[in-house]
């Protein structure tokens, strides 16, 4: 009952300041010890996933904490695993503002923030200063300057900086509001990515001792060809997860709203139909062989659970969290939990 008022309260800031009021709110409360009492009584389903033991499967999907400045914050609303990021090599300030908007009839978020972020190396500083001891997840990207002939170096060079200190390692490739980054979709440039990423991977586990998995985050706006090639790339290159999706460039179904025709990566409701096809025919063409990280559009027990039936191993929420407010984490692992015991009935 209490976040209705507090969301009417938030929704009348622009969107970014209420971003940062809202977590430094969450950041309070958990510093007084009242973190949990957001989440309430959040059950538990623990599930295997790339080789780690998540206590339940719904995470926070990235973007929401680009800098791992809230960690402590954020694990205490029950999340089985957090994603921080997406982080660049160098600090870059993104996209002129304003850059975020709302769209409330459509339950829909527009953002065109451009990996706005203080560099890998303060990232990790945060990491390194949180308490927290679950699943972290670090995504990571390339800077706005960097040519696209060049992102690989960008990547490596976060693949090498994160990997001591994440559970897994998401690469981002799927940003609407990087120039050219989708391009690394493409099948010849998807494939010398994963290829270099892969041999970096093994040369840091055998330096640390340690197997950190690699996800790789697609957009949901690809045409079948694209999904058929990337899914053998993704197993030919061994990755560990595939997330699917990231935010769309469609504006089927909003474009008549206030803020519908601004550009910028379009989530919440209006991505969910996309982002669970996505996840259906990767299903289907994966077979098993790794597992579907689902994103998009997860406003309710429901959405989850069709993401669930879709193929997705875990699931991610962003944009449901700012509409929902901190009680759809229970409610989403609530809904896990069902969707585990029908299929063992």
């Amino acid at each position: 009952m209490v976040y209705p008022l507090l969301r009417t309260l938030m929704f009348s800031l622009p969107p970014e300041a209420a971003h940062k009021v809202s977590l430094g709110m969450l950041d309070s409360l958990e510093a007084m010890g009242f973190g949990r009492v957001l989440a309430g009584n959040v059950p538990a389903n623990p599930v295997r996933v790339m080789g780690l033991d998540f206590p339940n499967p719904v995470g926070l999907a990235a973007g929401l904490d680009k800098n791992g400045d809230h960690i402590d914050g954020l694990a205490a609303l029950g999340f089985g695993f957090l994603e921080i990021g997406t982080v660049t090599p160098r600090p870059q300030s993104g996209n002129p503002k304003p850059r975020l908007f709302r769209l409330p009839a459509a339950e829909g978020i527009i953002n065109r923030m451009g990996f706005n972020n203080d560099g890998v190396d303060a990232l990790i500083e945060n990491v390194k200063h949180s308490h927290f001891g679950g699943i972290l997840g670090i995504n990571i990207g390339k800077n706005a300057d960097t040519p696209i002939e060049k992102a690989t170096d960008d990547y490596l060079i976060g693949l090498n900086k994160v990997y001591p200190f994440a559970s897994y390692i998401t690469v981002n490739i799927s940003s609407p509001n990087t120039k050219n980054l989708r391009q690394l979709q493409q099948a010849d440039e998807f494939s010398h990515l994963l290829s270099s990423l892969k041999n970096a991977q093994t040369q840091l586990a055998d330096k640390h001792g340690r197997y950190v998995p690699l996800a790789v985050k697609i957009a949901p706006d690809l045409e079948m060809p694209q999904l058929v090639d990337i899914a053998d790339l993704l197993r030919k290159h061994q990755m560990d997860a595939v997330i699917a999706t990231n935010t769309t460039l469609s504006r089927i179904g909003v474009e008549h709203l206030k803020h519908g025709q601004e550009t910028g990566g379009l989530s919440g409701t209006p991505v969910k139909r996309k982002s669970t096809q996505v996840i259906r025919e990767l299903s289907k063409l994966l077979a098993g062989e790794l597992p579907i990280i689902g994103v998009g559009g997860i406003f309710s027990a429901a959405d989850a659970e069709e993401k669930l039936a879709a193929g997705a191993s875990l699931v991610q929420l962003y944009s449901g969290l700012i509409y929902r407010g901190p009680s759809l984490v229970k409610d989403v692992v609530e809904a896990s939990v069902k969707w585990q015991k029908s299929k063992q009935r």
